[in-house]
């Protein structure tokens, strides 16, 4: 913005100020100390050149020159920072201990009580700058539940044999024959006859008593000759 004034005739005892224009002197005021200093060189170069006004010549013309105003950047805002206090927990593990045991069985292992993990609460304190984690800091390490020891049992008992399976019942023989048993039945003939047994003999056998299943067919005294 430029402004062109021509300041009315003075006489030789008026300052530099006083010949400054009433608009100039305001502007001056509102401007400050960088438009003064070129309004004061402005007048200084017009007196140099024109030499005092008189009467009959009209003073010089003073161009004053508004400067722009100077745009100043706010400082940037201090980071907000803040500390929280956060809790976390974490597993403790449980130990195992094996102990001999005469009630099992050797090669044997029982669980007697369950293992179970602990938990440890650590406390930490965290550092935010401007919402985002800076710094984490442990503060405290609490175990808040003892884990639980997990008890096995080791067999010492030595294993017992099998039971032999139960002998068959011995056979019983007829006390009517000898050299064979003839076997008590409801029906005896001769192993490989034309009998229909249920039971069969393999002969000779010698008739000692009652021939009850007929076996001596011819009366020696000795049946199942063939």
């Amino acid at each position: 913005m430029t402004y062109s004034l021509r300041t009315p005739p003075r006489g030789p005892d008026r300052s530099l100020w006083q010949r400054i224009p009433p608009i100039g002197r305001a502007l001056l005021i509102v401007v400050g100390a960088p438009m003064l200093i070129l309004v004061v060189f402005g007048g200084v170069a017009a007196i140099a050149g024109g030499g005092r006004p008189s009467a009959d010549r009209p003073a010089p013309a003073v161009t004053i020159t508004a400067a722009s105003p100077v745009s100043t950047r706010s400082a940037a805002a201090s980071p907000k920072v803040e500390t929280r206090t956060v809790t976390e927990t974490q597993a403790v593990p449980y130990t195992t201990t094996r102990v001999d045991d005469a009630g099992v069985d050797e090669g044997t292992e029982v669980v007697r009580t369950k293992g179970v993990n602990g938990i440890s609460t650590l406390t930490y304190e965290v550092t935010y700058t401007d919402g985002l984690q800076t710094g984490k800091r442990l503060v405290s390490q609490e175990v808040t539940m003892a884990p639980v020891t997990e008890v096995v049992a080791v067999g010492t008992r030595k294993k017992k044999p099998a039971p032999a399976p139960p002998a068959p019942p011995a056979q019983q023989c007829d006390p009517n024959y000898a050299g064979a048993c003839v076997p008590i039945a409801s029906d005896v003939d001769c192993a490989g006859g034309t009998g229909n047994g249920p039971a069969y003999v393999k002969g000779p056998v010698r008739v000692i008593g009652r021939d009850i299943y007929d076996l001596d067919s011819d009366g020696d005294g000795i049946g199942c000759e063939s």
